[in-house]
C-alpha cells in the first residue's frame, strides 16, 4: 500500500471525527475509529515536526551578514 500524504491523512482524520459525531456509530466502531485517529495524529504531528526543522529564517544583520536562523528563533 502507498504512503497516504499528508493532506490525505488530514482529510481521513475529519472524516474520523465526523463519523464519530454521528449517532449511527456504534461503540465499537467509535473504539477503532479512535484508535485509528490517534495512529493519524501521531503521524500528522511527525510530519509537521520535521517540516518545522527543515524550515529556516533568513535574516539580515546591521551589517549585511545574512545569518539562516532556526524557525522557532523569536524575532529580536
Amino acid at each position: 500500500m502507498a504512503k497516504k500524504s499528508f493532506e490525505e491523512n488530514l482529510q481521513r482524520l475529519e472524516e474520523i471525527a465526523e463519523l464519530m459525531e454521528s449517532e449511527k456509530t456504534t461503540l465499537e466502531s467509535s473504539l477503532k475509529l479512535y484508535r485509528e485517529g490517534i495512529d493519524l495524529c501521531i503521524k500528522l504531528g511527525e510530519k509537521l515536526d520535521g517540516a518545522a526543522q527543515q524550515v529556516s529564517l533568513l535574516r539580515q544583520s546591521a551589517e549585511g551578514i545574512f545569518e539562516k536562523k532556526p524557525f522557532d528563533t523569536p524575532e529580536e
